[in-house]
């Protein structure tokens, strides 16, 4: 398909797939601040094989050409669990690049509708993965400051081309920044002590990947729970739980893994990591032969940042106290560890509890990330 000079070819075979993971340093070349993408994780994404998300998502990806050198690239996704779940019929789209260009976005968004059309779908949105835990919403304020892991880094240029192209505001996810303060605020001590000597929660946590290793599978099998009714989240199956736990477990710090149990059953957990953007920088976004060396020191020397990854508090048990435990445990390590500030990463901005509680806590709110929808 050609449009403005530019053809939209589909990624097909190791060169297609090549190209397709070139692109992002080609077309953030002069991107200050641009953290690469690991490479393995994008591979992984469109391996049929590894990703058991495409037992139910049906997908292509596109590469965009100008006298064939790949400028841009898209993913269109359907996610057909979510659909019937639903009862919608929601395309989405992933992994766009275009740099400056906007006859690329429109070539490319124009191909992703294109197809949506063809497989009966009433609507595009995006930018979302196959599921939740893979990046969504493209940044529209903070665009000065430090990415945090499993985010979109694109320019501001990128919301422009959508909102020509006909793409509306779907939702919206704001971002924290909370100071890790040297003295935890009195109001919490009292908080947090009387929780605990009521003797309903008591909270957990790790100093050794041996100790966190049993809880791993049930904290996500936690997430997924309390996660089933937030907007685009598709539920993930027992499988598919054990291979999200077997990816992250290379990187997970047990200092940060915190959870609070009644009885000897989870309900409220929270999971942090130190910044990765240095580590990734000077790899390049690849593992080999030393990248994975660099990522993982970037973890264990001077970092002021701890992105906080995901959390949840099992229905009944909100607002008693287990955001408190939760909260308070790991501004506790932040703070023995050395971070200087903590970045929230995603929060629906509809989710006010949470959000008055990072603000609570000296959060102020410094990045938001939007998902873009149009009606086909």
């Amino acid at each position: 398909m050609a449009l403005t000079g530019v053809e939209i070819v589909p990624v097909r075979g190791r060169r297609g797939l090549k190209a397709f993971l070139d692109v992002p340093a080609a077309t953030h070349r002069d991107h200050a601040g641009w953290v690469p993408p690991l490479r393995t994780d994008e591979r992984r994404l469109l391996d049929t094989r590894r990703n058991p998300a495409h037992s139910y998502c049906e997908f292509d990806a596109w590469l965009a050409q100008d006298d064939g050198r790949p400028v841009g690239r898209v993913v269109g996704i359907v996610n057909r669990r979510y659909n019937e779940l639903r009862g919608e019929r929601r395309a989405r789209f992933s992994h766009l690049e275009s740099g400056e260009r906007p006859d690329v976005a429109a070539a490319l968004m124009d191909r992703v509708e294109v197809w949506a059309r063809e497989r009966g779908m009433e609507c595009v949105e995006g930018p979302r993965g196959f599921t939740d835990q893979d990046p969504e919403g493209f940044l529209v304020h903070g665009f000065e400051h430090e990415p945090a892991i499993s985010s979109y880094q694109n320019r501001p240029s990128a919301v422009r081309f959508l909102t020509e192209g006909g793409y509306r505001k779907s939702v919206d996810y704001v971002v924290y920044q909370s100071p890790v303060p040297d003295e935890r605020p009195e109001f919490y001590e009292r908080i947090r002590n009387r929780i605990l000597a009521r003797g309903k929660y008591r909270l957990l946590e790790f100093s050794s990947r041996r100790d966190l290793r049993p809880w791993v599978v049930p904290i996500l099998e936690l997430m997924d729970e309390t996660f089933r009714d937030l907007s685009g989240y598709s539920p993930l199956e027992s499988h598919e739980i054990r291979d999200l736990a077997r990816r992250y477990w290379p990187i997970v710090d047990p200092r940060f893994v915190k959870v609070v149990v009644a009885g000897e059953e989870p309900v409220g957990f929270i999971i942090a990591l130190p910044s990765l953007n240095d580590g990734l920088r000077r790899a390049g976004g690849r593992l080999l032969p030393l990248g994975w060396l660099q990522i993982l020191r970037a973890t264990r020397t001077s970092n002021r940042q701890l992105d906080l990854l995901i959390g949840g508090a099992r229905e009944g048990h909100r607002g008693r106290g287990v955001d408190v435990l939760l909260g308070d445990a790991m501004t506790r390590s932040a703070h023995r560890a050395g971070f200087e500030y903590m970045d929230s990463h995603h929060e629906l901005e509809s989710n006010t509890g949470v959000r008055h509680e990072m603000e609570r806590m000296g959060g102020r709110e410094y990045k938001r990330f939007r998902v873009f929808e149009k009606q086909l």
